[in-house]
């Protein structure tokens, strides 16, 4: 039995959605990795696309911890020694949002900027 013109439209529009759920529920949001070494940020200057959420993936690679902190991105995450840590911002609008380290204030500073 060769499928109908019903059929046919019916497979294209199951087809059509199963490609839109599929591509938007499997894609995450991005990843950007910042280390921290010595008590300093690397990158210390984070780009990130505007009105996106973005994940930070952050990896202590001290024996100590250390606390991502921002008061502009109303974030902070303790991140103890040889350990990682996650924190979500956004979406936020352009412009820059400074973060430090509450721990090693001095040394641990860096910047987000949110970019169109």
């Amino acid at each position: 039995m060769l499928p109908t013109n019903r059929h046919l439209q019916t497979l294209y529009w199951l087809s059509l959605v199963l490609i839109l759920i599929s591509r938007y529920s499997f894609a995450g949001p991005p990843i950007i990795q910042i280390e921290i070494k010595d008590h300093l940020f690397y990158p210390a200057i984070v780009e990130v696309p505007a009105n996106t959420k973005v994940k930070l993936l952050i990896k202590n690679l001290d024996d100590t911890a250390e606390e991502f902190e921002s008061y502009e991105l109303n974030r902070e995450k303790v991140i103890a020694g040889n350990t990682k840590g996650v924190v979500f911002i956004g979406p936020l609008p352009v412009g820059e949002y400074p973060f430090f380290g509450e721990f090693f204030p001095k040394t641990a500073q860096g910047k987000v900027i949110v970019k169109e």
